[in-house]
């Protein structure tokens, strides 16, 4: 029994006087009269219009609430009065017979379908299936389903092998917080939910397979951002056997670029070679790991300019400044970026600027008299610039730099190409750091990282904590737009490498063989030298649609308090459920 002869989105003129089954939804029917009315079905591949000429199938239609699914025979006919903004736009089927399929029983929906975006965020989720009926909506899920198709391609096109790893697994002492999945069979002990697959991966590249990936789902139990999901998301996963940091970055540039110019909504996105940039640099230039490059702000050093013991801000601090020249807004607009920036950074930041006779007034101008021919020369300063302040130990004073950068960038006409994709690398990131919390040296980006150098490396790093910090690790990051699509590394791959960047850290080889046993005792067997990397791809098609929040590019996404408010996710299970994996819960469900 056919359902259909066509979809809502395939008949044209050439249909002409053909006889033919529709099925989709019922959008929303315009009565003329009492025997002539004009009704729109959607399906998933577009829409086309329905005529009904007589009282008695306009007496059904009316019946039938909209969002109802049905079928229609008819026979097709040219319109008398055309839409372009429809592909059937030319035809209409006039209605010969009617049948419901599936009804809607509720007279009122939650949104308008089609409005859908307008709606709060949480209604929208907890009746995301109808949210998704939203053509608008619908589309960025097709967008994904195209960019992972590319992406699969194009790897296996490069050599690569598609292989799934475990989602149950250990739980890992590093990293993210897990989400634990209790054992029935063991009383006790847990399973997690792998927050990537990266000890898999590498023992892939050990076990000899030369070329590994895998679009892959991973679990971290995060917080909620609007380039991050809570909960779940999924990653282009790679690794490549007796590969270099530049192995990696050619297979990258190779693959992404081509689906960005092809998906994206601007036609220009950058060719290899990408830009290269350390990460000291890049803190110093952009005041940001992940710099965007479609802004020509940069951050400029005035300590020794600005330093003024009168001054708490600038007593003993490093002090960033941001120029912005060709700059006409209102001091209301000053006020509200410093504003901004301090909800941001929680710091506050300081301005000045030059008015149309080039001389400096405004904010903490009084604070640098004297020095007005000096800061000109040093900053460039034409007339009409202004120039946003940070101040601060370095490393906050740099970041609140780059806050301003962006703020600036994106919202002063002239400082910003919106309509391109530019990516870059950020290389040399330092092994270690001084950790926030404990004060003491910890690593910085990944453990499992090689040291530049390797142990001749390590051995100096290991003479003195000055030295240590000094040294970089092949790790990198692969950024676009400011935003961060992943982060990779070549490989610890040697055993006596490995313990002694652990003991920098305080932990010695048994440590290691306890934390990390799978992946210690494989390396002992003959590892090769190996390196990977990982790009988002919720985050690529978030960019490549243009879209700020990355729940508008996943089908089922969690809201901001990493709830399922469609299916009631979390939520409290019975008590038979706890005792068969043997746990008990503090938490008094019936109090809430």
């Amino acid at each position: 029994m056919q359902s259909r002869t066509h979809n809502l989105n395939e008949l044209r003129l050439k249909d002409v006087g053909k006889h033919v089954k529709l099925v989709g939804w019922l959008e929303n029917i315009r009565k003329v009269s009492k025997n002539l009315a004009f009704i729109v079905m959607r399906d998933f591949f577009g829409k086309t219009q329905i005529v009904a000429d007589n009282e008695d199938i306009i007496a059904q239609f009316s019946a039938i609430n909209t969002e109802s699914t049905i079928s229609v025979e008819g026979e097709v006919r040219e319109r008398s009065s055309k839409n372009p903004n429809m592909d059937t736009g030319d035809i209409e089927v006039v209605c010969q017979k009617l049948e419901v399929l599936g009804k809607c029983i509720y007279n009122e929906l939650p949104f308008e379908i089609n409005r859908s975006k307008e709606a709060d965020e949480n209604l929208r989720l907890k009746y995301r299936y109808l949210d998704l009926r939203n053509p608008a909506v619908k589309e960025k899920l097709i967008l994904r389903s195209n960019v992972i198709f590319e992406l699969r391609k194009s790897m296996i096109e490069h050599g690569f092998m598609e292989i799934q790893t475990p989602i149950l697994t250990s739980s890992s002492p590093e990293g993210a917080r897990d989400y634990l999945v209790p054992s029935r069979n063991h009383p006790g002990k847990f399973y997690a939910l792998p927050q990537a697959p990266q000890q898999f991966k590498q023992l892939l590249m050990v076990s000899g397979f030369d070329k590994y990936f895998q679009i892959a789902p991973c679990f971290r139990d995060e917080d909620a951002r609007a380039d991050r999901s809570p909960g779940e998301f999924y990653q282009l996963d790679m690794e490549m056997s007796f590969a270099s940091q530049e192995d990696v970055f050619a297979v990258i540039e190779d693959v992404i670029p081509p689906i960005f110019a092809k998906y994206g909504i601007y036609n220009k996105a950058s060719k290899a070679p990408f830009v290269r940039i350390a990460y000291n640099d890049a803190m110093e230039i952009y005041g940001s790991d992940k710099p965007d490059l479609r802004i020509d702000l940069r951050v400029t050093d005035v300590t020794d300019l600005f330093a003024n013991p009168e001054f708490e801000p600038f007593a003993n601090k490093t002090i960033k400044a941001v120029v912005v020249d060709n700059f006409t807004e209102s001091r209301k607009f000053i006020d509200k970026v410093m504003a901004d920036a301090e909800v941001q950074t929680g710091r506050r930041t300081y301005w000045l600027k030059t008015d149309e006779n080039n001389q400096i007034v405004g904010g903490v101008a009084k604070f640098v008299a004297g020095k007005e021919d000096l800061i000109k020369e040093k900053l460039g300063l034409k007339p009409n610039t202004l120039v946003a302040i940070a101040s601060g130990e370095k490393r906050a004073a740099q970041k609140t730099a780059g806050v301003l950068v962006k703020m600036l960038g994106a919202q002063v006409p002239g400082h910003m190409n919106k309509e391109c994709y530019e990516f870059c690398w950020i290389v040399d990131f330092p092994m270690y750091e001084i950790g926030d919390e404990s004060g003491k040296l910890e690593f910085c980006h990944n453990p499992f990282s090689m040291p530049q150098g390797g142990m001749e490396g390590l051995l100096n790093a290991e003479k003195s904590e000055e030295e240590a910090l000094k040294l970089n690790a092949y790790q990198y990051d692969l950024v676009c737009n400011g935003v961060e699509l992943s982060s990779g590394a070549v490989r610890n791959h040697d055993p006596e490498i490995m313990v002694k960047a652990f003991e920098l850290v305080g932990l010695g080889e048994e440590d290691v063989k306890k934390k990390f046993p799978a992946m210690y005792n494989a390396f002992c067997y003959g590892a090769p030298p190996h390196a990977g990397i990982a790009p988002g791809v919720d985050r690529m098609v978030m960019l490549i649609c243009g879209e700020e929040s990355i729940r508008e590019v996943i089908a089922f996404p969690m809201n901001k308090k990493a709830q399922d408010v469609m299916m009631g996710a979390p939520s409290y299970v019975d008590d038979k459920q706890l005792r068969e994996v043997h746990i008990k819960t503090t938490v008094n469900k019936d109090e809430e």
